[in-house]
């Protein structure tokens, strides 16, 4: 153990939760996307998958929100005193940049999907607001921009598992175990 490197923090029960069901739900959520929108004409399948993309899309907001909210009552670990300032700005930036994505996406999608003029019905039992009206133009806009910021996510989360592999295989910063739910932290 090398004496000048204190133990990491962790986070608690319940942000370790949110976390790892969020980013579950992120992948499900992508790769129904992606697989929905390869699926020719209107098919019994790919509008079950729509469904589904929409109540995982509708599911991660609130989470976020609930995370958004915990995170403000809650402080979370202090990063590892042997990272670079850069590093930290990084990392507190691109987590930033993940909670706006995280909101955003499903916000562009709800209302992609109104502007479609097809409300989404919540776990096909709850019907949503519709928030704007049917807009052909403003559906491929939104379209367009959902696109774009699912892409911006998958991007920010591959720069976030690199840096965690860095941080934990390179750096020898055991900054993994900030967000493992088993195991105590080492040095």
């Amino acid at each position: 153990m090398n004496p000048t490197v204190k133990p990491v923090g962790r986070y608690n029960g319940v942000a370790m939760l949110l976390h790892w069901l969020i980013a579950a739900l992120i992948v499900w959520g992508f790769a129904l996307g992606w697989v929905m929108t390869d699926i020719p004409g209107i098919t019994p399948t790919k509008l079950r998958y729509f469904s589904w993309h929409k109540w995982i899309g509708v599911t991660v907001l609130a989470l976020v929100l609930v995370r958004v909210l915990w995170r403000a009552t809650h402080t979370a670990p202090a990063l590892p005193g042997s990272m670079h300032g850069w590093e930290k700005l990084a990392a507190h930036a691109g987590h930033f940049a993940l909670y706006v994505l995280m909101v955003a996406i499903p916000v562009t999608g709800y209302l992609y999907s109104s502007a479609a003029g097809i409300q989404v019905v919540y776990l096909g039992i709850w019907p949503m607001p519709v928030l704007i009206d049917p807009d052909t133009q403003l559906k491929g806009v939104l379209r367009v921009v959902h696109v774009a910021l699912n892409y911006a996510l998958l991007t920010l989360v591959v720069l976030h598992v690199l840096a965690v592999i860095k941080h934990q295989l390179i750096d020898r910063q055991n900054i993994l175990s900030r967000m493992l739910p088993f195991g105590a932290p080492r040095d």
